[in-house]
């Protein structure tokens, strides 16, 4: 499902980048749910786009891009209280 060899999802940015003009257009501002080489879900924000892309599909498989002009949504830190040693 969309995932490929290495475990990333880089066909599912990749699609995003060479249609983001396209996507745009038609899902400004929204946060898009991508699997393989399609959009199968669009939502307000990150938070729903992830409740309800995993009650569908399996956490790793599918990416979550906030779609807007430029490249500023392109990367997300995300924090966590685990520590590596």
């Amino acid at each position: 499902m969309g995932k490929n060899k290495k475990g990333t999802l880089d066909k599912e940015f990749s699609y995003y980048l060479n249609h983001q003009n396209e996507l745009v257009k038609k899902y400004r501002n929204r946060f898009l749910t991508i699997v393989g080489e399609k959009v199968v879900g669009d939502y307000d924000s990150f938070e729903q786009a992830l409740f309800r892309s995993q009650e569908k599909y399996q956490l790793g498989t599918f990416l979550i891009q906030e779609c807007t002009e430029g490249d500023k949504a392109y990367t997300m830190r995300l924090y966590s209280s685990v520590a590596f040693r």
